[in-house]
Parts: C-alpha cells; sequence; structure tokens
C-alpha cells in the first residue's frame, strides 16, 4: 500500500471516528439520567434567583421542560452572556436556554434549534430627560451594554464614532450602571428594563431605538445532529401544544407571537 493511500485511510478512519464521537450526547444524557442545561440567573424575567436561592424564570421552566419531556433529571449550570457559548463547546454543558439569539456567527460554533421558543425584543433605553431619536444622537454619550450580547453586537454596528460604549459582564452590572448614572443609556432586552421602570419609577426611563427583535433558540453542541434533532422537536411539540405560550404569557406577559417554528 502507498503511503499517500495508507494516510489517506487514516484520514478517513479519524473523521470517522469524530463522527462517532459528536453523535453520543443524547445516548450519553439518557445512560446518566440528567441532563446539563446552561441557565441566566442575572437576567429577569428570563432567568433569576428567587429569595429561596433556586433559580426562576421562563429559560429556567423551558429548561426543566425540556428534561422532563426527555425523561432526564436537569442539572441547572448558571452562566452569563460572555460564558454561555464557551461552556457549551468546551461540554461543560449539553445544551443551552440562555437567551441565545441565532445569527450567522454563532452558527459557526454552536447549533441550534429550528424552532424558537420564546420571542425577545432589545433596544436602546435611557432618562426622558435625555435625546435620542437616532443613532447618531449617542454620539459622546456613555451608552451601557452587556458583553457577548445580540445588543452588544448590533449597537457596535449602528453607534456613530465617538460614541463610547461601555461594555459590563453580566446583565445585573448593566442595569446597575443605568440605575446609578454611570452610564446614560443602555442597550438591553425589553423585560429586562421594564423591571428598573417599575422598581425606580424616579429615573424617568424610557424606550428610545430598537436595536433588534430575536427570538430565543435552543444552542446545541456542533455536530450533536441526534441531540439537536430531539429538542428540537420538544420545541415544536411545546409550540404546538401551547405550552410555549402558557410560559410566555406567565413570564412575558404575551404568547410567542410569530417567531420561527
Amino acid at each position: 500500500m502507498s503511503p499517500l493511500r495508507r494516510t489517506l485511510i487514516c484520514a478517513a478512519c479519524v473523521l470517522t471516528s469524530m463522527g462517532a464521537i459528536a453523535q453520543t450526547a443524547l445516548d450519553d444524557i439518557t445512560k446518566a439520567g440528567v441532563i446539563r442545561i446552561a441557565v441566566p440567573t442575572d437576567y429577569p424575567p428570563y432567568g433569576f434567583v428567587g429569595v429561596d436561592m433556586k433559580p426562576l424564570g421562563l429559560d429556567v421552566d423551558m429548561a426543566n421542560y425540556i428534561a422532563a419531556k426527555l425523561g432526564v433529571r436537569a442539572e441547572l449550570v448558571p452562566v452569563t452572556s460572555t460564558n454561555r457559548v464557551p461552556y457549551l463547546q468546551t461540554r461543560k454543558v449539553d445544551i443551552v436556554v440562555s437567551t441565545l439569539a441565532r445569527n450567522a456567527e454563532r452558527e459557526k460554533v454552536v447549533d441550534f434549534t429550528t424552532a424558537a421558543y420564546s420571542p425577545f425584543i432589545s433596544g436602546v433605553y435611557g432618562p426622558k430627560s435625555v435625546t435620542i431619536k437616532g443613532f447618531a444622537d449617542l454620539q459622546g454619550k456613555v451608552v451601557g451594554v452587556t458583553r457577548g450580547t445580540i445588543e452588544d453586537q448590533e449597537l457596535t454596528k449602528a453607534v456613530p464614532s465617538g460614541t463610547n460604549l461601555l461594555r459590563f459582564e453580566d446583565h445585573a452590572a448593566t442595569i446597575a450602571a443605568l440605575s446609578s448614572g454611570q452610564v446614560m443609556a443602555v442597550g438591553s432586552s425589553q423585560p429586562a428594563v421594564s423591571r428598573l421602570m417599575q422598581t425606580q419609577p424616579q429615573l424617568g426611563l424610557e424606550y428610545k431605538l430598537m436595536l433588534s427583535q430575536s427570538p430565543n433558540f435552543i444552542g446545541i453542541t456542533k455536530g450533536e445532529e441526534k441531540l439537536r434533532a430531539r429538542i428540537n422537536d420538544i420545541v415544536v411539540e411545546a409550540r404546538k401544544s401551547g405550552d410555549a405560550d402558557r410560559l410566555s404569557n406567565k413570564w412575558l406577559g404575551r404568547p410567542t407571537g410569530d417567531i420561527p417554528l
């Protein structure tokens, strides 16, 4: 056998082996009786810690729903916007249920369900005393955003030169910066800012600009097609049965609406 042919055969064996390894997640979960799910704990109402120190929120409920449909126990792993994808890539978790939007950049490193499980609207918010009618008005202003989020991506593309885009490592820090006046505006989800509007009405916060309407999908490790297909089936089932609407109404005060199925 020629050296070239031997090399090609070895390469094929390696690829076959990699393919086999990449398809074991669903079987491993079933065998272990547990699925490790990344969830947010700093981003109400999608994920936060209750008075009993247990995770609560829409994403937490969806994570438990998925585990129940798989017939296994949910091991909830708290994550931030910056480490949720790395946790998936390094297999610290099996799936991510953490306000994860699907886009071309993320699809290079993460597989997604084709069906979304909840809506997500984000925009720029600030005090009524600050005039912001377009992105050009952000020039010279300090704007807060959580690193690695869809808001970070959209603001980075939209803000003019001279905008001081201040990135924080988690959502709680971003909202706290707006509350304290450290930033003049933030890029954030509507539910997160609505909570601040309710608890601190003296800030006079209001919606300024639309950033995106990006529904949430489940993230799965690249190459785990069996697991991705099974999780997608569960999300589709939740959408068709009304269970997803029930969770959305519970936490967001609105149904899932017109999001990908």
